[in-house]
């Protein structure tokens, strides 16, 4: 079942074009998701979220954080001239050159990232515009209601 089609949705939405996009892209990625690095996702309030990346092994320097337009992609390169001066009897702390990306929603911005103990934490956030909440529109009476309203009194 890959082939999904949301126009019966759309016959009364409007702007969710980026929805349709975002499911067409889960249907059609690929079954096998890498695993590598673990992360968690938290959701701290309503409006803020952490992303949490397992990094053992990585320093700050080494590590980069970059938002695109409703993309947060998170990349590591380790440097290679430092293990190979080293002779490991066994290695199994993987320090492998990583890229995990995250779709974010419209107006979730980032609001930082801190590495520490091992761990990349990224702070998120959700602002909605000031034009985009919910506001209560005040209903005008025609002039005859306000004729009946005056003569019922």
């Amino acid at each position: 079942m890959r082939s999904f089609d949301p126009t019966p949705l759309f016959r009364s939405s409007v702007g969710f074009d980026r929805m349709a996009d975002l499911m067409d892209r889960v249907l059609t990625a690929d079954t096998v998701q890498p695993s590598y690095p673990p992360y968690n996702i938290e959701r701290i309030d309503e409006n803020a979220y952490r992303i949490s990346i397992a990094v053992a092994g990585f320093t700050a320097d080494e590590l980069s954080v970059e938002a695109r337009e409703n993309l947060l992609v998170i990349s590591a390169r380790k440097a290679e001239d430092e293990d190979a001066a080293r002779k490991y009897l066994h290695r199994g702390i993987a320090t492998r050159a990583f890229e995990r990306r995250f779709h974010l929603a419209d107006h979730v911005r980032i609001d930082g990232a801190k590495h520490a103990d091992g761990m990349l934490h990224i702070e998120l956030k959700r602002e909605i515009p000031e034009a985009l909440k919910p506001r209560r529109i005040e209903i005008a009476r025609s002039e005859s209601a306000a004729m009946l309203d005056s003569q019922a009194a």
